[in-house]
């Protein structure tokens, strides 16, 4: 009976650690709910929440692991509660929505975030989204072949030039100083 008391605590611990620094939803006090829709809007047109999609699957994986360490005859039951239990949080995603809208209606202004959701909503922005990651990856590309080229040219040019003037000052140094 003392490892399910202690398997209540840790489960109560790990919820209360994974919950920790949430939402403060006095943040919205500063901002309309006009700007929060345009904001919502322009959130969705690029996706920018979606890589937090699994928070809540990665943090029930870590609570299962240490829940199972702690009590490994449990197993079973461990992964039916904490899945079963998952799922009830998974409406809380709204909250980081909500949260993302917040944030970004402080720094945009209501007509900004309607441009921006404008913009990626146009095949223009469409295309960006979806191609812009490609075309970033290759840039970074050729900025490395690019930089490897400038290290080459530039040191082969510094070397000669040094030559040149180590070369020059040599030569007009008294005989008996060389």
């Amino acid at each position: 009976m003392m490892k399910l008391r202690n398997f209540g605590r840790m489960a109560a611990a790990a919820i209360v650690i994974a919950g920790a620094g949430v939402f403060n939803a006095s943040a919205a006090d500063d901002v309309s709910e006009a700007q929060i829709k345009a904001a919502r809007a322009m959130l969705s047109s690029i996706a920018i929440t979606s890589q937090y999609d699994l928070i809540l699957p990665r943090v029930a994986v870590q609570l299962k692991a240490t829940l199972i360490q702690a009590s490994p005859n449990y197993e079973s039951v461990i992964n039916e509660v904490v899945d079963e239990t998952a799922l009830q949080f998974a409406s809380r995603r709204g909250d980081l929505e909500r949260e993302a809208a917040i944030i970004y209606a402080k720094a945009f202004s209501e007509e900004e975030l309607k441009a921006i959701a404008a913009f990626y909503t146009s095949p223009a922005g469409a295309k960006l989204i979806k191609d812009g990651p490609i075309a970033a990856r290759e840039l970074s590309k050729a900025a490395e072949i690019w930089g490897s080229g400038i290290t080459r040219d530039l040191s082969a040019a510094v070397n000669k030039a040094l030559q040149e003037k180590i070369d020059a000052l040599v030569k007009s140094q008294p005989a008996a100083q060389q």
